[in-house]
């Protein structure tokens, strides 16, 4: 498959959100939203990963997301934090960073794989996303942590603390959802040029 410029300006755009996305609240702290005695940042990188996927398509999405985390793992500060560099993927965060490229493909798959542009497809896809997201970044972290970071933590809790991100994330996929079929409502012409695959 041969990548267009516009293929590259896209990705380059969601490169680009991505970064954006996980550091959010290291310009605007207001958004870092308090639950209980905790305060959740609102990081809108899963809602990214799942709207490259659902705008660009399985291959772009992949490339996209690819560029997203070798650029951090080369030094740039794109990771949460303004982090990078390539022992930000044994972090307990490591785990989501590297999800996020599988969240873009899965979900530019089953939208490609559709026959109908629809609110359903698009809201399937984006749990689909959601669940992969989670499913790989909890898992690494309660690997990471109670192996080489040396701290005991139950798989339960591992999960449990996890609950105000699924929810935040939950609803930011639904999001991507509805965005989505704005998108293709508003721009169908140019939609289908970057989305034919």
């Amino acid at each position: 498959m041969k990548f267009k410029a516009i293929d590259l300006t896209f990705g380059a755009v969601f490169v680009c959100l991505m970064a954006i996305g996980a550091n959010i609240t290291a310009w605007f702290p207001i958004l870092a939203i308090p639950i209980g005695g905790a305060s959740v940042p609102l990081s809108l990188q899963t809602f990214f990963a799942i709207l490259t996927g659902l705008m660009l398509g399985r291959r772009r999405a992949f490339m996209a997301m690819m560029a997203y985390v070798l650029i951090g793992v080369a030094g740039v500060p794109v990771f949460a934090g303004l982090q990078a560099g390539p022992m930000q993927l044994l972090t307990p965060t490591g785990g989501f960073i590297l999800s996020f490229i599988l969240v873009a493909t899965a979900v530019g798959w089953i939208a490609e794989k559709s026959k109908t542009s629809s609110l359903g497809i698009y809201i399937f896809a984006a749990i689909i996303g959601l669940i992969i997201n989670y499913g790989i970044g909890v898992n690494f972290m309660y690997l990471a942590m109670n192996n080489w970071l040396e701290i005991n933590i139950s798989y339960g809790l591992a999960w449990g603390s996890m609950i105000p991100f699924i929810i935040k994330d939950g609803a930011m996929a639904l999001l991507a959802a509805v965005f989505m079929v704005q998108i293709t409502a508003r721009m169908p012409a140019h939609w289908m040029q970057i989305h034919t695959h």
